[in-house]
């Protein structure tokens, strides 16, 4: 299945690589590469958790590597457009539908906000960094909210790592429920958020 060979290639390079393999891996996450977070983070955490690696420099190296991927899907987004992308994405096994919902998704909502949202969300935080280059999007907002949201999604399954490291079994059978759980707090955030706004909106007419 290609879920258990992308997970032997992420033990491979953790165990082989180091540290630049986690930034390595977490790169290729952060662009349309098929290396899901899930498949990477909790290993790295199996590492803190043996004693063999620092966390600290796990989630440095981590998020250098997620800012690294997401610049350059943003490069080619920016500088190519949809027809380079498609061009390049068909030997990672980019799918097409998956790309649309993304840009449709970012069209839609665009700005900072939402491309920290963004990195919670499954198969929109792999291409959401296209169409932020792709709409010219400024380069410094979109760095910042790239790395304080891979950041802190990062450290979220690191930690996941290190608190089920006998039954990390586990943590690949629910790690995708943890995803839909993490955008349904999103969503619910959202939510309260327009509702709040529409309120203070109607106060104002009220009172003029």
């Amino acid at each position: 299945m290609l879920t258990n060979a992308i997970t032997g290639f992420a033990v491979y390079c953790l165990e082989a690589m180091g540290y630049f393999g986690a930034g390595f891996l977490m790169a290729l996450e952060s662009m349309i590469a098929p290396v899901p977070s899930e498949a990477v983070m909790p290993f790295v955490g199996f590492m803190v958790a043996d004693g063999k690696w620092n966390i600290w420099l796990s989630i440095l190296a981590t998020s250098i590597g997620s800012v690294t991927g997401a610049a350059i899907s943003y490069a080619m987004g920016y500088y190519g457009g949809r027809p380079f992308i498609l061009k390049v994405g068909k030997y990672l096994l980019l799918n097409q539908h998956d790309l649309k919902i993304t840009e449709n998704f970012f069209s839609r909502r665009g700005g900072t906000l939402t491309l920290f949202l963004s990195r919670f969300i499954p198969v929109i935080r792999h291409l959401v960094s296209i169409p932020a280059g792709m709409g010219k999007m400024r380069l410094l907002p979109f760095l910042l909210a790239t790395l304080i949201g891979a950041t802190l999604w990062n450290s979220f399954l690191l930690w996941l790592g290190m608190s089920l490291r006998e039954h990390w079994m586990v943590v690949q059978k629910y790690s995708h429920q943890v995803d839909y759980v993490v955008v349904g707090l999103i969503l619910l955030g959202l939510i309260l958020f327009v509702r709040s706004r529409c309120k203070r909106t109607t106060k104002v007419s009220s009172a003029g």
